[in-house]
C-alpha cells in the first residue's frame, strides 16, 4: 500500500514541497490560496529550503526567499529522519527510482507524522504510510 490521500485537517502539520513554494513565489493562484488557507499548519524541510536557495540568482533574491520562508516552521534533517530516508532508499530506489531529496522529504513526514503537499504526487505515491495532502 502506498501513500494515503487526505484532506488537510485542522491541527495536522503539512510539509510543503518546493514545487508549491516555487509556484507561490510566481504568484500562481492555487499555490497562494493553499498556503493562505493552511498558514498556521505549514512547515518546510531543510531540503526544500536548500532547493530554493539554488534558484536564487543574487543576494536580493536570497533575502526575499528567506523572508518568505520565515513564515513556515522549519524542519531540519535529524539523525532519525536521515536513517528513515536511508531505509526508504533501500526499499524504493531500485523499484521506483526514489531520489535522495524526495527520500529525505518523505522521511521527514513519516517521522513527524506530517502530511505532504506536493504537485509531484507520482514521486511519492508509492511510499507506504505517507499521507499526501489534497492540493
Amino acid at each position: 500500500m502506498g501513500a494515503r490521500i487526505a484532506s488537510a485537517r485542522v491541527g495536522v502539520m503539512i510539509l510543503v514541497d518546493s514545487d508549491i513554494l516555487i509556484d507561490a513565489g510566481h504568484e500562481v493562484q492555487a499555490a497562494v490560496q493553499f498556503l493562505d488557507l493552511h498558514a498556521a499548519e505549514l512547515a518546510v524541510s531543510a531540503i526544500s529550503h536548500m532547493e530554493l536557495l539554488v534558484g536564487c540568482r543574487n543576494k536580493a533574491e536570497q533575502n526575499k526567499l528567506e523572508r518568505f520562508l520565515s513564515r513556515f516552521q522549519s524542519v531540519p534533517c535529524s539523525k532519525d529522519i536521515s536513517e528513515r530516508a536511508v531505509s526508504l532508499m533501500r526499499e524504493y530506489r531500485l523499484s521506483h527510482g526514489l531520489l535522495i531529496p524526495d527520500a529525505l522529504i518523505a522521511a521527514s513526514c513519516l517521522q513527524l507524522n506530517f502530511a505532504l503537499a506536493t504537485k509531484n504526487r507520482r514521486d511519492f505515491a508509492f511510499i507506504a504510510g505517507l499521507q499526501l495532502a489534497n492540493f
